[in-house]
């Protein structure tokens, strides 16, 4: 692989990420033209919005699995070719069937995008502050894309016509496509994994049921016979798709995944998050503009702020996370957040945008940031390189699909408080977007909490050690091998024995059996290194570590096992004085000597006894 300079590549990839957004959110405010130009009926207007958010929710995990097996970069340059042609089919639609189908393929193509470009960033910056840096900008770019995609709607809208709007996309997709191709390095696809085509197909029609069920309940309510039977359709799919995954020998998602704990809790909470983002971009433009009596182009210059809150929370997301940790930024963001959504519900129908929304925007906009990038995070940290497509593709669809269940329990809430109201038409509307954003507070609140508890410390014995979360360089890695746990674990644990096999070693020596207490001493890149072992559970987990020259280094190895497969992840926290003066590039040393560990535990476990 060339060496990349990581600035333009990051560049590009976020433009990417940046256009997956702004590819569904700039078409909000055209509605009204889009329908009139285009021919759509009121019941078909929706669908220039709902056609590109099915295709992208439905198809995200199987983008993922793509990438993985394809090659994230290769797929990521076919996914910008997909969206930018159908973006340009979908100026130049002469009717509504060709507008929804071309809406469809974009979204389609936003689908391999997103998981791909998530994973090239994940592989470019190793956990440390590079990275925290790198989901600072993903962050800013995924929250701001939905405000700038309002703005951008109505300028254009107002100035060229809704037409205008694909086209802009169009030119911006193929010059990003040339970002993509000449910034971002080559690589080689994953070697040994098998598509699952039956998974695939169960897992994309489950969803696209489920999707179009929540998005039809919104226009025909939750008893139509067609809403019941696609919800029902979703279920037993989703069911067959679990017991077609259990059967297959390299299934759509493995179960080595998620079984570390940090990633399902990641994905968990980011549907739940995901759920109030959605409902804020649709619910805050249309107070705006239904109740405020705001044009379009002053809706769109109005998010403003909350774009730029955005990108002010991505930018402190790494300080926060190096002063107060992960998990307490976390807690920290979702309080603002709801903080900010619970201000909005003090809303009337003789509110002013400076009074009564400029605030709660900036209070959203730093916790909305802040809680994007440590979710992320929280749901990719520890995944290994050859999966992280399908990670990213899990990711976004829990986002997506939680969104898409939060957009239709509001709506129907809104709905049904604007029609019990007996106020003025106004005022009516005005309860009913209070109450949607009175249930979202207490939607993150909830999240908050749960957050709390899903990360929080697993209550060991305080004598033994885990990574410090508040230290300047954690390193987080993991990778499969196909042997059985004892080869695995006996040639981990066999410290006199590493040199023979793991060549950036050059000496190990311990007297007397690996258990709590006994110290052993090592070599490595020309560091001389005794460590105390901290924790031992056979089979499944060792820690080891200490203080030396200043530095405070933790060590923490698990493994788990499945039939003669095992999944080995290790963590590393690194402190001290040295470490903070050169923070950036121990943590990509350490990285890069922790891939090389774990390739050679990997090829020789694998070689035959």
């Amino acid at each position: 692989m060339r060496k990349t300079a990581t600035g333009p590549a990051l560049a590009a990839l976020a433009a990417a990420q940046f256009l997956v957004v702004l590819g569904n959110s700039i078409v909000n405010v055209a509605l009204p033209q889009i329908r009139d130009g285009a021919g759509l009926s009121d019941g078909g207007t929706p669908w220039v919005v709902n056609a590109y958010g099915l295709a992208f929710g439905a198809l995200l995990l199987a983008g993922g699995r793509a990438a993985d097996l394809l090659g994230h970069r290769r797929l990521l340059l076919g996914g910008l070719a997909v969206f930018g042609t159908a973006s340009a089919a979908s100026g130049l639609a002469s009717s509504a069937g060709v507008l929804i189908t071309a809406r469809a393929v974009q979204g389609m193509g936003a689908a391999a995008i997103a998981p791909a470009a998530l994973a090239v960033v994940m592989g470019l910056f190793p956990p440390g502050p590079g990275r925290g840096r790198a989901l600072g900008v993903w962050g800013a770019v995924s929250g701001a894309g939905g405000a700038a995609g309002v703005l951008l709607g109505g300028l254009l809208a107002q100035a060229w016509g809704w037409r205008a709007l694909f086209f802009a996309v169009t030119a911006g997709t193929f010059a990003v496509l040339v970002a993509v191709a000449l910034g971002t390095p080559h690589a080689q696809p994953r070697r040994g994994g098998r598509f699952d085509p039956l998974g695939t197909l169960t897992i994309t029609l489950s969803l696209t049921g489920l999707v179009w069920g929540l998005s039809t309940a919104r226009a025909q309510g939750w008893t139509d016979g067609r809403v019941l039977g696609a919800l029902a359709l979703a279920a037993v799919l989703g069911a067959v798709f679990v017991l077609v995954e259990r059967r297959h020998p390299d299934p759509l998602v493995p179960p080595r995944l998620v079984r570390g704990g940090r990633v399902a809790a990641g994905n968990v909470l980011m549907a739940l998050f995901g759920s109030v983002w959605l409902a804020l971009f649709f619910f805050l433009p249309l107070y705006q503009q239904e109740v405020l009596g705001e044009s379009p182009l002053l809706t769109g210059l109005g998010q403003l702020p909350l774009a730029g809150a955005i990108m002010v929370g991505s930018a402190l997301s790494p300080r926060l996370t190096a002063g107060l940790g992960s998990r307490r930024t976390l807690l920290s963001a979702l309080l603002v957040q709801a903080a900010g959504t619970l201000w909005l519900a003090r809303i009337s129908a003789g509110s002013s945008y400076l009074a009564d929304v400029l605030g709660p925007s900036v209070l959203i906009g730093l916790g909305l940031s802040v809680a994007f990038i440590q979710l992320t995070d929280l749901s990719m940290n520890e995944v290994a390189k050859e999966d992280s497509g399908t990670a990213g593709g899990l990711v976004n669809t829990s986002r997506q699909v939680g969104g898409a269940i939060g957009l239709a329990f509001l709506a129907t809430l809104a709905g049904s408080v604007t029609a019990g109201s007996s106020s003025p038409q106004l005022q009516a509307l005005t309860d009913g977007y209070r109450a949607a954003f009175a249930a979202s507070a207490a939607v993150l609140l909830a999240t908050a909490v749960l957050a709390a508890y899903l990360t929080r410390s697993t209550g060991r014995n305080p004598e033994m050690r885990t990574i410090d979360e508040t230290a300047p360089v954690i390193v987080r890695l993991s990778t499969t091998i196909d042997a059985p746990i004892e080869r695995v674990w006996a040639l981990h644990t066999g410290i006199d024995a590493w040199p023979s096999w793991n060549g950036d070693i050059a000496i190990a020596t311990l007297s007397g059996p690996v258990e709590p207490g006994s110290s052993f001493r090592w070599t490595t890149h020309g560091l001389d290194i005794t460590s105390t072992v901290f924790e031992v559970v056979p089979g499944e987990r060792i820690v080891w570590g200490g203080p030396a020259g200043g530095i405070d280094g933790v060590h923490v190895w698990t493994f788990t096992a499945d039939g003669d497969r095992v999944t080995v992840r290790t963590e590393e926290s690194w402190a001290g004085a040295p470490v903070e003066a050169a923070a950036e590039q121990l943590g990509q040393a350490l990285h890069a000597s922790l891939e090389s560990w774990l390739a050679a535990l990997k090829t020789r476990a694998e070689q035959p006894a």
